[in-house]
């Protein structure tokens, strides 16, 4: 089997096999290092290594092929335990933590050994790595008062510019503060197989949460960060969205999962907002709400800073539960551009690859270019979601959302271009194959599906497929698209579907082959 390195620590490698199966490999594999046994019965296209020593050499092998690796130097290691952490699950280990980062030299390594450390928020700093050890858990305090409130922007600079600090749902707003901050910070690595549990289901944060006026914390919250990875952990029961990346650069995720109950309140998996070269490879996500959400903010922030998500690269990851497994929007108001999504496996999602926004996001809310290919979804509602008209905000239910009449093109309007889907098998969808309803004055450019195959679930349920008003619930309708200027469709198979394979209303050309 033919693999490559994703990524060196300097305790830590990820490596992913390269083929065209979506996250599981095709075959069980086993992996040697230096000879010896090291992972066996291997079955999904990214694995990793752990607990290797810094500044070392190693030659891994899977099968007939092997290759060398060197893990990166550090300039020493401190144990928590050695700062006063107890790791009873009782006893507040916060300060000795927190302590523990603060002393620990550049680049770095803070060992986070078995246990479980009852912590209240935590705030890492650069040239650092946070290593939890495989039994070692960070689990959040419960008492909503220990989780300190933060401004959502605040003066700063003789320019008078303010400088965000907090953010909820695409505006500074604000917030308690996250269970793991980093603030204008480079160079951080958290890696191993620990867990960061958030610790929501035993406390209050789920209660009320259309109520609130002080956005809930993140699990990890990161501000304008640079160089940051995280590597083989688990992030699980956040107080709202898990991992919330802000105006960062050059982050990676690699082997590792995010998790939330079903049915918790606005736990997506990850929402990377204005953020530019951003990688997704080997991820588990079961979740809440949506599993990827990429973002730019609301129209303040989008108008102000025109700073669009870009570079952003999904691959080889599961999503087993969500509302959207890879969703592009709501808040894109800087826009979203150089996207791709490929070898992912969605099941059990209510959508599949979902697009949302509505008016009001704005002139630079431009989603244009964007290809997904390769995917693979099983028990999907409705697999392809395009929606100009979703009814968020407080403001979600007004006419300016849902009217379908024309209103005049302005600094307000969002635009969506051109989208590809190709190489998917889609089987026991419910809804709809595919729901594409773009603006009345301002249509979806074009889509284009290809190589893709449709099957319907003999019992399937009714349901909406997009989340707009005054629209009729769906069961097993093929294709609907309202408002696009071009629908290109190539070797696209459906079974099941009841009515037309194929709906075109405001359409201007259809090509079917």
């Amino acid at each position: 089997m033919r693999f490559h390195c994703l990524y060196v620590s300097s305790v830590s490698a990820c490596f992913e096999l390269e083929n065209t199966s979506p996250y599981y490999a095709e075959e069980a594999f086993d992996v040697t290092v230096n000879g010896a046994p090291a992972l066996e019965g291997v079955r999904t296209n990214v694995f990793s290594l752990f607990d290797l020593k810094p500044e070392t050499e190693y030659t891994v092998a899977v099968g007939g092929e092997a290759l060398s690796i060197h893990t990166k130097p550090e300039t020493g290691c401190v144990s928590v335990r050695d700062f006063g952490a107890v790791g009873d699950g009782v006893t507040d280990d916060t300060v000795a933590i927190q302590n523990a980062i603060h002393a620990c030299p550049r680049n770095g390594r803070v060992q986070v050994s078995p246990g479980t450390y009852a912590v209240r928020p935590l705030v890492l700093k650069s040239h650092m790595t946070l290593e939890l050890q495989s039994g070692a858990v960070l689990l959040g305090d419960t008492c909503e008062e220990h989780y300190p409130l933060m401004p959502g922007e605040v003066p700063c600079g003789p320019d008078g510019q303010d400088l965000q600090i907090s953010s909820w749902e695409g505006n500074p707003m604000p917030c308690r503060q996250s269970f793991i901050s980093a603030f204008h910070a480079h160079d951080i690595t958290v890696v191993g197989r620990g867990i960061i549990d958030g610790n929501a289901p035993n406390s209050t944060w789920w209660e009320n949460v259309k109520t609130r006026s002080i956005g809930r914390p993140r699990l990890v919250f990161l501000n304008r960060c640079q160089k940051v990875r995280f590597h083989g952990i688990l992030g699980r029961n956040s107080a709202s969205w898990n991992f919330h990346p802000y105006f960062c650069q050059d982050l990676g995720f690699y082997d590792m999962a995010v998790e939330a109950p079903k049915d918790s309140p606005n736990t997506d998996g990850t929402d990377p907002e204005s953020c530019d070269d951003v990688r997704y490879v080997g991820v588990r996500f079961s979740v809440g709400d949506d599993a990827i959400a990429i973002k730019s903010g609301k129209m303040y922030m989008g108008m102000r800073y025109k700073t669009p998500a870009t570079r952003h690269v999904v691959r080889n990851c599961l999503m087993e539960y969500a509302h959207g497994a890879m969703v592009l929007g709501s808040e894109m108001s800087g826009g979203i551009k150089d996207l791709t999504v490929s070898q992912c496996y969605f099941k059990h999602t209510d959508r599949g690859l979902r697009i949302k926004t509505r008016r009001g996001r704005g002139k630079y809310a431009v989603i244009d270019g964007v290809e997904f290919s390769n995917i693979r979804m099983d028990n999907v509602m409705a697999p392809l979601v395009m929606n100009m008209y979703y009814f968020c905000d407080p403001d979600g239910h007004e006419e300016i959302v849902w009217s379908k009449e024309y209103h005049p093109v302005d600094d307000t309007t969002p635009y969506l271009g051109s989208f590809r889907f190709r190489d998917m098998d889609c089987t026991d969808c419910e809804w709809a194959a595919g729901y594409f309803y773009g603006l009345t004055e301002q249509p979806i450019g074009s889509v284009t599906i290809e190589n893709v195959r449709f099957t319907f679930k003999e019992d399937a349920q009714s349901g909406r497929p997009a989340m707009m008003d005054y629209i009729d619930n769906e069961c097993k309708r093929g294709l609907y698209f309202n408002g696009v200027h071009k629908v290109i469709l190539k070797n696209v198979t459906m079974e099941g579907q009841v009515g037309e394979r194929i709906t075109a209303i405001r359409v201007d050309e259809v090509i079917d082959e």
